[in-house]
Order: C-alpha cells, then structure tokens, then sequence
C-alpha cells in the first residue's frame, strides 16, 4: 500500500501569485486611481511649471524643496504619476483578462439547471395553474417572453420543464467597456506623456538644456529629432518672423523639438471684451514644407487648430514680439537730468545706483489695460494731509492703484510696461507703470506699480499731474526737497509771509521750525532713523521721540501746516529757479499739493532710484501656438466613448433572470412555478415581475403565491 503525499507549493512561485493576485483585484485598482486623483487635485491647486522663486515665496524655503523633492510642481510628468499610471493599466488589465472568460460564459449561459426547490426562495415568485398542456403551456410562454424581448431556453427533465429567461445582459458588456475605456485613456496618456521623450532622451543620449541664448545657437544634445512619434512644446513666433523649432519644458530645463516646417506669422488679430478679456485672438500664418517647399496660408484661431504632417497646430496665447520700448528714467533724489532708455522687451541693460549697479529687465508691454476705475470720492473729498494723525503707525505706504468698488467702471487707461530691476543679492522687483495718467477719485494720477513677488498684488505710487498735465511738476517738488539750499529759501520765504507784523520775533523761530519740517520730511535730519527714510513716517517718529503723548495732536497739526505751507513755497522756489511763473493759489493748486505731500512721503519708500516713465513705444505682436503630435489622441476619445458607453449600460440597463417551472397535474393541466431574480430591488423590478405574472399565467385564472405572501 502506497500512501500519495503533496508537494507543498515552492515559496517564490507563491509569491508570484500573490502579487499577481494583487496586480488583479479590484481594490488595489481603486486604490491607484484615487492615488491619481489626489495627484489630480494638486497639480490643479499648486500652480505648474512655474519659476521656482514663485514657489519659494508661495511656501516659503523649506516646503518649497519639499514638493520639489516630490515633483508637485510638474505632477503630470513626474516619474513617480507616470508609473502610477502604468501599474493602473497593468491592474485593469489584468482585472479585464481574469473576468472576462467568466463574463463571457454568464452571457452564453441562460443557467436552466437551477433546482425547481430553489425557486421557492426567491422574492419575486408565483405559483398558478394553466388549463393547457405543457406542450401548449410552453407555447403560451414562448410567446408572452418574445413579445418582452425575453431571450429563453427550455430544458426537459424527468419530472418536468423548466424554462429559463435572461434580459438586459449587457450590463456586463458595460462593466468591460468602463475597464477598457481606462485601459484606453490611461494608455493615451502615457503615450502622449513625458514618457516617451524621457525614454529617447536616455536611449538618444539627449540632455536637458539649463541655459538661455538664442534657439539656433543649442547644441545638438538638447535637441530631439523630427521623427519623434509624440510630443508637445510650445512655438513662439513674431509678426514678420518664421519658427521651426517648439520647446518642450521638463522639470529640469527645455528640449527643443524640430519640426518638418516653418510656420511664418503674417498678422495677429485681436479683438477685446468691455471687461479688458480677449473676445478674439487669431493668427493668419503660412506653413512653410521643409521637405516639399510648398507655402500652405491658414487662418489658427482658439480652439480652431490647423493640422500639418501629423502635427496639430494650436492658438494658445499671444505676447508681445519684441516691441521697441524708450523709457525716460525720472531720478528722484539731485537735480539730475533725466535718463533716456531704449529697449525691446526681452532685452536687459545696467543701471547705476551710486556704487551699486541694478540690472534692468524689460519684460512686457501691454497696450490695452482696461481697469475699474469706480470713483469712491469727489475732488472734493480728497484728504487733507492736515488731518493725518502721525501719531499712528503708517502701515502701507503705496496703495492700489484703484479703489475697489461694487459698481464697477471699467475703462481702458492706456499702455503699460513692465520691468524688473535686480539689485547686486539678486534679488528681483517686478514694476508696473502706466504711461498716461487716469482719473482717480476726481484727480488725474500717474500709477507705477511695483511688487516684490509674482504672488502679491501691485502696489501704486499715485503721483499728481501739473497745471500743464504732466508728471514734471511732481518730480520738480521731488528734487527741490533734497536740496538743502532751495529747503532754507523756502523757509525764509515761509517765516516772511507767516510772521505776525506785531511779533517780528517770531521770524527766526518760524523759519527754523520750516527748516526742520522740511529737513524730517527729506529724512535728512539726524533725528530720522533707517527705519524712517522721509516723509510722513519720519514726522512721526520725531513727534513721538520728543513730544509728551498728550501733546502730540496738537503738535502734529501745528507741523503739518507749517511743513504744507513751507512745501508750497519750496515749489514756488523751484519754479522761480527754472523760469517758470508761480502757481495760482486756487483749488486746482490746493488739490495738487495736497496729494504730491502724500506721494512724496509714499516714494521714500519707492524701491527704486528712479520712476521709469514709458515715453513711447513700436508694438510688434507675437503668437504662441501650441504644437503637438498626439498618437494616444484616438486612443483617449475612443476610451471617452467607451466610458460614457459602458456607464450607461451599467447605470441603465438591469440585468433580469427568470425561471418557469411547468410541471402536469392529474386533470391534464399545468402547474407554474416562476420566480425573478435581479440584482437590486427596485419599484421597476416589481412592476415588470407583476406584469409578468399576470401574462404568464393569464388573466382570471387561479393563482397560488406572490411576492412570498398568500394571494
């Protein structure tokens, strides 16, 4: 006698089940995909490919290195998504390949072997007799399923026929067309991805490209040729130029992409919303054929691409195409002579800063700025520098350039440039200033704008125009502050008008309390700290280093009106030296003073040596088309097909089974046994069986049980 004993299984091909069982459920599929879909969610919330110092002042240092550690601000391209998205077509996969044999065979399958016994268990079930013969009966039911799109099968037993019906079978079909449809879009992602290019790069020996220059001076390393089967860059091209080259952006640099021909922009149209929005931007370029030579017009619009060789042309966005800029820089400390500047945006020069040299970067000019220019206040509602109390502390030296407002009052106020200045640390500030004057609160100002990051709003210098409308006026007031000899005549001027004729005394102490209010407001009195360069704030500081506490309203209004009153004849001085007439004392010169007090205290803290005021310009437009060979592009709209297709079945289409039990009874009759199964129990379910019943077994007929209870 021989005893059988089993192999136990070996551990590895254990474990290569395990983790193919894995591989294949289900749960570990709805796991990726919501790891997906939380990788969604941020690269939606966190801004992508964006500068790095964005990122830097968003999050602070620390984070910032953290999410770049993790790829967050380029998450659709990042190595760890991309495998994510591999193992979910490989676990769909796998779940599609293991249960479709048994889907297959559910739908072959009408499961006519079920016991008559068993059919008393179901919920939906009716017993009844039929005055016919089986043969007869079964014709009767062969007629009421046909006529309800029933599919049915009979088999014949010993003790009877059991009749067995299926509906609504693509249920399952559904289930198979949603698992695929993922398989599709998943697969068309990682096609027309970062994957494939990252996989040439390594195989081509092809490197990310970190520097700048022009594109025709990269070397061949950084560039990837025009076979390559999908990618997706950007191709930036000016009024009267022609491109040939995308740059496809990575997390660590740019590729450029050649492309099989030029594309040649003749004109650039746009056309803009009351609200400052383009309504309309379109290109009218020529596709230039390296190959063939053919020139092919075409007309790209916004969600109206043009297709060449397999390569989808796209409008993405407009910019400006190196637009000649001249700027005239207004210093704001000397009676230094202004300095003209001639640029194209995208160009950089120097500065001097004394010892220090800023560098300049002119990095945008915008035509058309359509703005809220709601009024919150009448002319004669502007503030009155009288009534500002020193004592508090001064929070925010440079406002919006504009009051918000509930009913807006949007208008078009003119060009704007755009420029960065970067000090030695290199440390950037982004400036944005308006080259003619608006309308603010009844008063027409000039804006410059300046940020210390991408991520903060603009803050305006509001700077006054003069009787002849221009900036010039200010910025005489300006430099005739920071002269010490026009800061004593304009005292004296001061103490020979505000002397009692009855108190001559007093001259000497007027005219030394204008040269000390004028010396704070210059931040050139040795009582000023850093903290307070000038202005309003330097005021302050000296009224609360020397004046008791209960004093200092009362001394704070006294010295504003002897600091307007000596700024008045500062300015007259100022003109007198320049041979210009004195200004009229009216309300026009009452409104100008008082706000150039508030401008002028507001630039001590103006982050820069000098105003750059935009003096004219030669706009040259440019497109930005979006260039792409998409291969996964049918693959994705095939799988959106499959999806909607498959959900629909799912959702809508209810998979019903029905067995017939027909057995005879001794006076020649038949005995009807039906029941129902469905996956849910609905309302629908209980109708459709209902309705069922009474066919099968026929109107006025005698019934024994439904629905489990006695009828």
């Amino acid at each position: 006698m021989t005893t059988a004993t089993s192999t136990p299984p070996h551990p590895e091909s254990r474990l290569g089940r395990d983790v193919l069982e894995l591989l294949a459920s289900m749960r570990f599929a709805i796991s990726l995909l919501c790891v997906i879909c939380i990788a969604s969610v941020i690269g939606t919330v966190v801004r992508q490919n964006e500068p790095y110092n964005n990122y830097v002042n968003q999050f602070g240092p620390f984070w910032a290195e953290v999410f770049a550690k993790f790829d967050l601000y380029t998450v659709y391209s990042a190595t760890w998504f991309l495998v994510i998205l591999a193992f979910l077509v490989i676990s769909t996969t796998l779940c599609i390949i293991r249960n479709t044999p048994k889907i297959l065979a559910d739908l072959r399958s009408f499961k006519e072997h079920v016991r008559e016994q068993s059919l008393r268990a179901f919920h939906h079930r009716a017993e009844g007799t039929l005055p016919l013969d089986r043969a007869g009966t079964l014709a009767h039911l062969t007629g009421v399923l046909a006529a309800r799109g029933w599919q049915a099968k009979a088999q014949v037993r010993d003790t009877g026929t059991m009749v067995a019906a299926r509906k609504g079978s693509a249920n399952k079909l559904g289930y198979l067309a949603a698992h695929s449809a993922i398989v599709l879009i998943c697969l068309g992602g990682l096609l027309d991805g970062n994957l494939i290019v990252q996989a040439q790069m390594w195989w081509q020996g092809k490197t990310v490209f970190e520097g700048g220059g022009m594109i025709r001076d990269v070397p061949d390393q950084h560039r990837l040729s025009e076979n390559n089967p999908t990618f997706r860059g950007n191709l930036f091209v000016s009024e009267g130029s022609r491109a040939g080259i995308a740059v496809l952006s990575t997390p660590d640099g740019s590729v450029l992409q050649d492309l099989p021909f030029d594309v040649e922009l003749k004109k650039f149209k746009v056309e803009y919303y009351d609200t400052g929005m383009p309504k309309l931007f379109a290109s009218d370029v020529i596709i230039h054929d390296r190959d063939t030579g053919a020139s092919t017009p075409a007309t790209i619009k916004v969600n109206e691409p043009t297709h060449h060789r397999g390569i989808a042309i796209y409008q993405s966005s407009f910019d400006d195409g190196g637009s000649l800029v001249k700027l005239k820089g207004l210093p704001l400390n000397g009676n230094t002579e202004p300095l003209a500047l001639e640029l194209r945006v995208g160009e950089s020069t120097q500065l001097s800063k004394g010892s220090e040299t800023l560098g300049l970067e002119l990095t945008g000019l915008k035509v058309i700025n359509v703005e809220n220019m709601s009024a919150t206040g009448s002319a004669g509602d502007a503030t009155d520098v009288r009534k500002v109390d020193l004592t508090a502390s001064l929070n925010k030296h440079l406002g919006s350039g504009a009051k918000g407002d509930r009913n807006k009052s949007l208008r078009n106020v003119g060009p704007a440039v755009t420029y960065k200045l970067v000090d030695s640390a290199g440390q950037r500030r982004e400036f944005h200033n308006y080259m003619v004057p608006v309308e603010l609160d009844g008063q027409r100002l000039y804006l410059f704008g300046v940020r210390d990051n991408v991520n903060e709003a603009f803050r305006y210098l509001r700077i006054p125009v003069d009787e002849q409308g221009d900036i010039a006026g200010w910025v005489r007031l300006r430099q005739a502050l920071m002269d010490p000899t026009l800061r004593d005549k304009a005292a004296q001027r001061f103490a020979a008008i505000a002397t009692p004729p009855n108190n001559p005394q007093m001259g000497e102490q007027l005219r030394q309390s204008s040269r000390r209010a004028l010396a704070l407001f210059a931040g050139q009195d040795a009582s000023v700290k850093k903290d307070a360069p000038g202005g309003l704030a330097a005021l302050s500081q000296y009224i609360e280093a020397t004046v008791p506490e209960a004093e200092r309203s009362k001394f704070s209004e006294v010295l504003l009106r002897i600091l307007n009153s000596s700024l008045f004849e500062l300015n007259q001085a100022a003109r007198e030296r320049d041979g210009l007439k004195p200004l009229e004392a009216n309300d026009d010169t009452s409104r100008f003073m008082t706000q150039a007090v508030m401008s002028i205290s507001d630039s001590f803290f103006y982050p820069a040596p000098m105003i750059l005021q935009l003096d004219n310009f030669e706009q040259v437009q440019a497109s930005v088309f979006q260039v792409a060979r998409a291969p996964g592009k049918t693959l994705v709209y095939l799988g959106a097909i499959l999806l909607i297709v498959g959900v629909i079945m799912m959702l809508y289409v209810r998979e019903r089974r029905l067995w017939i039990w027909l057995t005879d009874t001794p006076d020649k009759a038949t005995h009807v046994l039906t029941a129902l199964s469905t996956p849910r129990r609905t309302l629908d379910a209980d109708a459709e069986f209902e309705a069922l019943r009474q066919e099968i077994l026929a109107p006025g007929l005698k019934t024994q049980a439904a629905h489990g209870d006695a009828v």
